[in-house]
């Protein structure tokens, strides 16, 4: 497949996913999920999609575990939406652990408040 169409693809397909989830899908689990990442295989016969869910650990697997029951219905909906030969199969997976998200807001508080990481970290000779 062509690298160009292939990033189209990719681009139209999480545009389409990341609508279809938060406003097509009826499920209480899924609550504010954003598709990041969409990841075509080379042949085109796989997507890997990455989603973001809101809350901790705990609801973002619960939130990945309804999007996965609905693969299916997911699948028949995008490919009336996006005309294509053959529809890849779908693999969805969470963008970043829980635990590396509180990490990664610990860190940009930090910066916002503008304090060092240790005081004694930085003065090792």
């Amino acid at each position: 497949m062509d690298p160009r169409r292939t990033e189209r693809f990719a681009e139209t397909l999480r545009l389409e996913l990341e609508e279809l989830i938060n406003y097509d899908l009826s499920d209480p689990r899924i609550t504010n999920v954003a598709v990041t990442e969409a990841l075509v295989s080379p042949d085109g016969k796989k997507v890997h999609v990455r989603v973001a869910a809101a809350g901790d650990a705990a609801a973002q697997k619960a939130c990945l575990e309804a999007i996965e029951k609905a693969k299916s219905f997911i699948r028949y909906t995008l490919a009336e939406r996006i005309e294509v030969f053959r529809f890849p199969d779908l693999r969805f997976d969470s963008d970043i652990t829980p635990e590396t998200r509180a990490k990664a807001q610990q860190l940009l508080r930090r910066i916002r408040k503008g304090r060092p990481r240790d005081a004694g970290a930085g003065a090792a000779s």
